[in-house]
């Protein structure tokens, strides 16, 4: 559901029911500037958002790039940096 700010403000009790549904987006000017949710939506929200650490965040980026990440690092022992020969004048 979309509703201007306007409306948002005078039927607040209208739209926060509505938000139980689903979600309820609020314009300003044409373009959404924020976005209702209901309690259930939040918490899912927030709980995914918080369920990885940044280490497991890390592991799973580990796992799913491990052939790029083999294959950098391959190169870079064959043929070290880049820049290696580079010289400042």
């Amino acid at each position: 559901m979309r509703v201007t700010a306007t409306e948002a403000k005078n039927r607040f009790g209208y739209v926060c029911a509505q938000a139980k549904a689903s979600p309820v987006f609020i314009e300003k000017y044409g373009r959404i500037d924020s976005v209702i949710l209901s309690l259930q939506d939040f918490e899912a929200l927030k709980a995914a958002s918080q369920s990885k650490t940044l280490a497991a965040r890390q592991k799973a980026f580990n796992q799913a790039h491990k052939a790029w990440i083999d294959e950098q690092n391959t190169r870079f022992e064959k043929y070290g940096l880049w820049c290696d020969d580079l010289r400042v004048w």
